[in-house]
């Protein structure tokens, strides 16, 4: 029996009473530094706004970037479609690059490394490579997986899913049974003990409790901040924007101390880190919706909310819809003519004002282990990539659901290295603005992670986007 959240939050002392984006903001600006958000799906943008994410890692274009001094810089990754050897090589090849970035720019920085607020990722290899080579091995990893927008809570260092009003550990999602990044355990010092295979014991993994945030405050949490171990890991507990607050004022205390943190978080904190609001609403302008083409769907995504809303879609909306075959694209011999001929019709029906929606079929494919069920999802990413290389015709706007799938259609299938992200257009969801280099220069790109929204969610975003 999982307990209700209103019951688990009425038994929680009351959020901490003094509000405090101004000071952290405040603070942040005077530091002189900027926050580099290394993502390792694109999803991470859902909860900033106004700020530039980068699909390259090019020391030379990380450093100009740097040198406009921003508080917030996005580097995508995409590791999490990767093998964990892989996504280390890739760790330490863009934190090279950042230290050279760093040195070139000037440009002091904070490093965030952005995960699903589900637990799903390579922790602790990617941090550990990033650390390697920005020759900081001895700073502390905080771990914050909260991810307030989604309804992901940590309470008692264990890790909770909303759903049906109800506080649902992750260990008992389908999150925690994922093919590549499963799991056992919601209690977080456990799941670094598994994660770490025992290297990091349970007992040896710090916390900030939610008592120490609402009861002591920032000045507590500095305190205990300072008191942890070089190179250890300390989990922090959050059921709220305050909380990170809260958090926020009290690692900046800490740093102050001298002492140096790596960050492993959800979306939520990385705006406040910076003293800005997370989740703020972008609100499509209506003179951006005078295309007369129609708009394009792309859903890679296979997790059941993403069919459940896929089928809303199909049946409130007025789309033409292509099935991709993920069986068939795996046996064929020439994927490239079929991908060509999907966007034959695709501009057919864009230019005549369709609304187009390319879904794959909804049968999850797998392979035998964590690789080849990699490679599988690589290879299906890469057949919806051909299909918008070959594209002539612009859509109105494009809607990528799921992390892999739009995070390859950005960098890939539209070629751009650069993008602004404009803000959620519902909470969760980040709208993009690719750049002028881009396949479609200023085209409306919307990230649409698999795990977000109602049954409605997709079409909402359509209808809003469509003005």
């Amino acid at each position: 029996m999982y307990v209700s959240v209103s019951q688990k939050m009425d038994q929680l002392p009351p959020d901490y009473k003094e509000e405090m984006l101004a000071s952290i903001r405040e603070a942040f600006s005077s530091s002189g530094k900027t926050i580099v958000v290394l993502d390792d799906d694109p999803t991470g943008t859902q909860t900033s706004h106004d700020v530039t994410v980068l699909t390259s890692w090019r020391a030379g274009l990380i450093a100009e970037e740097l040198k406009k001094k921003p508080s917030i810089l996005f580097i995508l990754t995409n590791s999490r479609s990767l093998p964990e050897w892989e996504a280390v090589e890739l760790a330490q090849e863009i934190g090279y690059n950042l230290k050279a970035a760093v040195i070139d720019s000037g440009r002091e920085i904070v490093v965030i490394s952005r995960s699903d607020s589900t637990l799903r990722g390579h922790f602790p290899a990617e941090v550990n490579a990033v650390a390697s080579t920005l020759d900081m091995a001895e700073a502390t990893i905080v771990f914050v997986p909260a991810f307030i927008e989604g309804g992901r809570f940590t309470i008692d260092d264990v890790h909770y899913l909303v759903e049906n009003q109800k506080l649902v550990p992750v260990s008992d999602t389908p999150f925690a049974r994922d093919v590549v990044f499963g799991y056992k355990h919601a209690d977080l010092k456990l799941w670094v003990e598994e994660k770490t295979k025992g290297r990091v014991k349970a007992a040896d993994v710090g916390s900030i409790s939610i008592d120490d945030i609402r009861v002591g405050g920032p000045q507590v949490v500095g305190e205990k901040l300072i008191a942890c171990a070089n190179g250890s890991i300390c989990i922090v507990n959050a059921a709220s924007y305050r909380d990170l607050e809260v958090v926020v004022m009290g690692l900046i205390l800490a740093e102050k101390s001298g002492k140096k943190f790596l960050y492993r978080s959800s979306a939520t904190l990385v705006p406040i880190r910076a003293g800005m609001e997370s989740g703020k609403i972008f609100s499509p302008p209506k003179e951006g919706t005078n295309s007369v083409n129609g708009a394009l769907v792309m859903v890679g995504s296979h997790v059941p909310k993403t069919t459940s809303q896929l089928n809303w879609l199909l049946k409130n909306g007025n789309y033409q819809s292509i099935e991709v075959n993920v069986a068939e694209i795996l046996q064929s011999v020439d994927p490239l003519v079929q991908a060509a001929a999907i966007s034959r019709q695709t501009d057919e029906w864009l230019l005549a004002g369709k609304n187009v929606v390319i879904h794959t079929s909804r049968q999850l494919a797998v392979g035998t282990d964590s690789e080849s069920s990699l490679r599988i999802n690589a290879s299906v990413s890469d057949f919806l990539v051909n299909i918008m290389k070959s594209l002539t015709v612009r859509p109105k706007f494009i809607v990528a659901k799921g992390g892999i799938t739009s995070s390859d259609l950005a960098s890939k299938g539209l070629s751009s290295e650069k993008a602004v992200v404009l803000g959620a257009v519902i909470p969760g969801v980040p709208v993009w603005q690719m750049n002028r280099e881009s396949k479609f220069p200023g085209i409306k790109y919307v990230v649409f992670p698999g795990n977000v929204g109602d049954e409605t969610a997709l079409d909402e975003v359509c209808r809003k986007l469509a003005g």
